[in-house]
């Protein structure tokens, strides 16, 4: 299965726009998160070649700007396209997307949306002393599981713990996206990575708000198994 990295803070070429935000598209046919606008996220898609009228799912990972921008123009080209967010995102998001004629998914729990793509379901997290919901993405494969995150508020261990939780016999190949780690110290990322390696966690890459002192720890623990994520990239998951 191909995920395609539709935006991200870096991109392959001038060709693409990059900036603050992140998106993803997995099997040509659920996007996760839409970056900071629509108009960086069109251009993309446009660079990709991704047919637009395939896209039939749209999972949030959490609903800051940087991850729902270009949410509102997808949803004029897509009209009726499901939307999977956590109950807990706020009310404004949640009105905006019915008033658009997006349907609306609220997902608690661990849900299936294919046979091999899943969303964690709601992970508390903690962001300037609120509560924030996030969600984070599974892809099963026979080599095992990609997991696929937004800005890893929950803390990324504890969105890993969770899928583990849920597929407690499943190895997990490859971790991507944003792990929020810019504003932790080096000691402290190298004890993460020390604990991605002990869960076995075969390929990372880290990206976004993960912060680029961050990433260059991951680098020098992981390797050739560190992948850089960026814009306009086709990824094998």
């Amino acid at each position: 299965m191909e995920a395609k990295v539709v935006f991200n803070n870096d991109s392959l070429n001038s060709k693409f726009n990059n900036g603050w935000g992140f998106s993803c598209l997995v099997d040509n046919s659920v996007l996760f998160d839409t970056g900071e606008s629509a108009d960086f996220l069109f251009n993309n898609i446009k660079r990709m070649d991704i047919d637009i009228s395939g896209i039939d799912s749209v999972v949030i990972s959490h609903d800051h700007w940087d991850h729902i921008g270009g949410l509102r123009g997808l949803l004029k080209e897509r009209k009726g396209i499901k939307v999977y967010s956590c109950p807990g995102f706020s009310e404004e998001f949640k009105e905006k997307v019915k008033g658009a004629q997006g349907l609306l998914k609220e997902v608690k729990k661990f849900t299936p949306i294919t046979n091999d793509i899943y969303v964690s379901g709601e992970i508390a997290g903690r962001y300037k002393d609120s509560y924030i919901a996030e969600q984070a993405l599974i892809i099963k494969s026979k080599q095992g599981l990609s997991v696929i995150t937004g800005c890893s508020h929950p803390g990324i261990l504890r969105i890993i713990e969770k899928v583990k939780e849920e597929f407690p016999k499943e190895r997990i190949k490859f971790v991507f996206g944003g792990f929020h780690l810019m504003d932790k110290d080096r000691r402290e990322v190298k004890l993460i990575v020390e604990k991605f390696k002990s869960m076995g966690i075969e390929k990372a890459g880290p990206t976004h708000c993960t912060g680029y002192e961050a990433q260059a720890v991951f680098k020098e623990a992981y390797g050739n198994n560190f992948i850089p994520i960026k814009a306009g990239q086709t990824l094998n998951v």
